[in-house]
Formats: C-alpha cells, structure tokens, sequence
C-alpha cells in the first residue's frame, strides 16, 4: 500500500460516535493527499452542526497521524449533499421502509420491559444501570424512557439539559451515554417545559414514534423503562409489542408487592412474558454488622411466587440492598456500576446483568434472589 492508501485504511476506520460505524463505511471519506511526511485528509458530515463534529475530526486527525511516515495532518471538513444524506438513510435502515417498528416479533434485538406497580420503588434508577452493565458486557443497548410524566432517565444517565436527538433527515439519531443509546421525552421539551400533561392518544403516539422514528441501528438489547402501574402507556406498549419480556421491580413491604404483582399479570394478558422480579431497597449491613430492613423483606419473594402461581417460574432474579452510592449515582449522573462498581448495589446489579446477558429471550432461572455479599 502507498502511503496514502495507509492512511486512507486508517481514517476509515474511525468509528462514527453516533451511528457506531466506521465513517469508511457511512462514506463520509473524501480524498486524501500525502506530500512528503504531510497529509491532506477530507471528510464530510452528515448535518451541519452536527454534535459529534469535533470528536470527528479529532479521531480523524489522530488515526492520520498514527500512521508511520506521517507528521503533519490536515483535515478539512465538510457536509454530505441532500442526496448523499439519503442515500446514507437508505442504507442504514437496510431496505427496510421509513417509519416501520425494527423491533417486531422476527427482529434479533431483545425488548425488556422494566416495570413497576407503583412509583418510589427505584425502577428507573435499576433500569439505567442495568443497561449500563449490560453495554459493560460488550452488548449493544438501547433505552427508551417511556415514562413520559415522570421521565428521569436523562438525568440518572448524565445526559445534559437540552440535548436532543441528532435528526438526519427523517431519522433521529438518539444521544449515547456510557455506550447506551438513550430517547426520553425530557429531549423533545421546550425551554422552560418541565411538565408533560398528555392524555390516551398522545402518549401512544410518543411511544410509537420513539419505537419507529428513532434509529437505533442494530441493537442485542431494547430496554424500555415503563411509568409505573397499569395505564395507557402500558396498554399502548403492550398492543405494539406484544413479544416483549418484563422484569417487575418491587420493594421489600407487601404494599408494593401487591401491586407489583398487578403489573405483572397486565403484561402478561398482552401476550408478554414475565421473565423475573427485582426487589430493591431490600436490607443492608451497617458496619457493626446489623443488618437493616427499612422496607422489610420478603416482598420480592412474595411477588415471584404469585406470579409463578399459574405454572410459569417466574424466579427473583436479584434482591438489590439500600445504597447511598447508589442513590448517589442517580443524583450525579454517574451510575453507581461506573462510578463506585465494588458497592454492594453495583455488583448486585452487575450480576444481574451478566445472568440476562447469557440467559438470552426465554430466561428460565432459579427462583433464588442473586445477591452479593
């Protein structure tokens, strides 16, 4: 190879932080010019103002001059044409029309449902760094914040004020955060909106649209964080979705328990499965060595037997102790199996996640909780 082809090789292969794929293969490489030990590389992006502009060219400018003989690199940007642009859209969905669901009954991507009967149980806080560990584990996960009223999924993740999906046309490129592609509600909102007041019709057009408008390419892993309890969105989600697996987040007292179990048989009417129960906030040591139960025990238990009481094993995948890191997480963005990974909640959670990860759709398990000490 010519020196110029080397560094051709070598641009190519960066890979695009949004669309995670090299931009060689999104055509987004122009020419390369090599004089002496200087190059001249060009490349385009797919917007102007795209977000991943300068994270672009750096990774370009640095692969440039990894390449031995090169010392000095140039690199000029530019913007694809309408027609490059849908030709890029094309070829990213693979055939497949505008606006049609990827995430059906034949798709190769699993869709999990994380659902609760109540709100306050953390289900959103279980449900952001479960797809972290996940994406830890080298899986490619997607996550939708269908908690339209009460969404707090940017938050949890780290995910700026006023970060919105990059729009390629007619597709949305949603953001990444800790290599998990992320929607929410709370990404469409108007300056000085804090409060969605929606009713039957529009959250089920919200969800659909997150389900069919948004490009998550292609994904091992959908999680869906649902609102809390029985209403629309989860009617709306169970009707498109009908396949979809669900893990039921409770805590330990029988107040939640109960209604946990609500939410389970709802999804289950839909045709979905219920794949196992998460408990959290159950009992923790302090340092003299008592053990705690602020929220006392058995409620996960509780809530995996009675919905294994029509013949399916439903087994408590993982009791999840009280944890200020884990709270902690949650209020600065950093979730807890990143920022603090050797505490109790983290390594709970991270072996939930490796027993989903090689369980794959149809997980059948134990009925014991996992729980690290």
């Amino acid at each position: 190879m010519t020196l110029a082809e080397r560094v051709r090789a070598a641009v190519a292969a960066v890979t695009d932080p949004e669309l995670r794929r090299p931009i060689g293969d999104l055509d987004m490489v122009r020419d390369i010019a090599v004089d002496g030990s200087a190059a001249r590389v060009g490349i385009v992006l797919t917007i102007v103002g795209c977000p991943a502009a300068q994270r672009i060219e750096q990774d370009v400018r640095d692969a440039a001059a990894s390449v031995a003989g090169i010392d000095e690199v140039t690199v000029d940007v530019g913007v694809m044409t309408p027609d490059e642009r849908r030709a890029l859209t094309e070829k990213l969905r693979e055939g497949r029309p505008a606006r049609q669901m990827p995430f059906g009954p034949d798709s190769l991507t699993r869709v999990i449902l994380v659902s609760s009967g109540k709100g306050g149980v953390g289900k959103s806080t279980i449900t952001a760094n479960l797809a972290v560990a996940l994406a830890q584990r080298g899986l490619r996960v997607g996550l939708v914040d269908a908690d339209v009223h009460g969404f707090s999924i940017p938050g949890l993740l780290g995910i700026a004020p006023g970060t919105q999906p990059t729009r390629i046309d007619d597709l949305m490129l949603p953001p990444v955060a800790h290599d998990v592609k992320t929607v929410s509600i709370g990404m469409f909102l108007r300056d000085g909106e804090a409060v969605v007041a929606w009713r039957g019709p529009m959250l089920h057009r919200t969800v659909q649209q997150f389900l069919t408008d948004v490009f998550f390419g292609d994904l091992d892993v959908l999680l869906i964080d649902m609102p809390p309890g029985t209403g629309d969105i989860a009617i709306s989600i169970g009707q498109i979705l009908p396949h979809a697996e669900v893990l039921v987040v409770t805590t330990p007292q029988p107040a939640a328990a109960d209604v946990a179990i609500r939410s389970g048989l709802v999804a289950r009417q839909t045709g979905q499965r219920v794949i196992g129960v998460i408990e959290n906030m159950a009992a923790f040591a302090l340092p003299d060595g008592t053990v705690l139960d602020l929220f006392g025990e058995g409620g996960g238990a509780e809530v995996a037997r009675a919905l294994s009481a029509d013949g399916e094993n439903v087994p408590l995948l993982a009791s999840v102790p009280l944890s200020p890191a884990l709270r902690r997480g949650g209020d600065q963005g950093l979730p807890v199996v990143l920022g603090e990974p050797d505490d109790i909640a983290a390594r709970t959670i991270a072996g939930l996640a490796e027993r989903l990860a090689h369980r794959g759709r149809g997980l059948a398990g134990r009925t014991l909780p996992l729980r690290l000490s």
